[in-house]
């Protein structure tokens, strides 16, 4: 039993910093070590019990894994292609398209090095292949703990509800992305105006270049046509992007209410990020999401995860440098 006290002890850290603050990425770091850990520790045992059922059990996890990345794999390609025929061919609709790309062009690579075991491919593929299984783990890491935090129950009281906006569709009309965030703020707030007092609600989002009106005011006419009291909804118009949704949105709180409390609402894909947002600007909020189309949440995760990649750069970058470092030794010892 001795051999699962790492991933019992990693556990042990991720529920003590799950309850000191959720909206870390870290946190799904440590988790994700804490399965990993458990998991090798279980194939290790099954191999060395020398039983027959262990190995057949241990070689079959590794086969189900194998497989899996090539299902993943068609499954990234078909969904990249279905976001070309429904949302256009813009670089952001790519994503999907490109990690199936890239995982066939790893999985080619290292088979091409395995076979013609040349010192440049047997280093390059090493370099590669140390890199696509660390972007794997986090990535992994990424998805389950933004869905175990999408999952928690929101606080029992809230001063404000804040809707984040994204984008207008024909300069003026809210399309059905930002509608599913409306409709959830709407259930949020009725969920916590029956607690006490009713909170107010902020539609956040500014004007682009292309819309008629700000998107806090097409939001709050979309929630005022749907039956919500207009004197609960505040309009901040001034932002362009989540980190500033949350800070314009912030500064209206704290002049309100200094010691306010916050749920903020966006797409379930975005919630986890957006959380990571809020507490990197001091907003006090739990970030709950909204339904996304299926179709569309692949690719979206995908750009989640690489804001969250690029946010933290300097040791993703240090990190992949090391993996470089390992391709350059394994190259110069062959």
């Amino acid at each position: 039993m001795f051999v699962y006290i790492p991933a019992a002890l990693l556990f042990l850290v991720f529920c003590w910093r799950m309850l000191r603050e959720r909206r870390r990425f870290g946190n799904a770091v440590v988790l994700g070590l804490a399965v990993l850990c458990g998991l090798v520790a279980w194939v290790s045992r099954l191999l060395r019990s020398g039983s027959t059922s262990g190995l057949v059990i241990a070689f079959s996890l590794l086969a189900v894994g194998a497989l899996g990345i090539l299902v993943l794999t068609y499954l990234l390609f078909v969904n990249g292609v279905r976001m070309l025929r429904k949302e256009g061919r813009s670089p952001a609709n790519l994503l999907s398209l490109l990690a199936a790309l890239s995982i066939l062009g790893v999985i080619a690579l290292v088979i091409t090095a395995a076979v013609v075991r040349t010192p440049v491919l047997l280093g390059v593929g090493a370099a590669a292949l140390g890199l696509s299984a660390y972007v794997s783990f986090l990535f992994l890491s990424f998805v389950c703990y933004a869905f175990l935090y999408g999952r928690l129950q929101v606080r029992r009281k809230a001063d404000f509800v804040v809707v984040l906006g994204s984008g207008l569709v024909g300069g003026s009309t809210v399309p059905p992305l930002l509608a599913s965030r409306l409709r959830r703020a709407q259930e949020v707030h009725a969920r916590l105006a029956a607690r006490g007092r009713p909170p107010v609600l902020i539609t956040s989002g500014g004007q682009g270049p292309d819309e008629d009106l700000p998107e806090s005011h097409a939001m709050a006419d979309y929630l005022t046509d749907h039956g919500f009291p207009a004197e609960l909804i505040e309009r901040e118009d001034r932002s362009t992007t989540t980190e500033e949704n949350l800070r314009f949105s912030k500064a209206i709180m704290e002049k309100a209410k200094p010691d306010y409390r916050c749920v903020v609402v966006t797409n379930n894909y975005h919630a986890f990020r957006a959380a990571l947002t809020a507490r990197r600007t001091g907003v006090r909020a739990q970030v709950v999401g909204a339904p996304t189309a299926s179709y569309f949440w692949p690719n979206a995760t995908i750009r989640e995860f690489a804001a969250v990649l690029v946010a933290y750069r300097r040791i993703n970058v240090c990190v992949g440098l090391l993996f470089v470092l390992g391709g350059v030794l394994v190259w110069a010892v062959r």
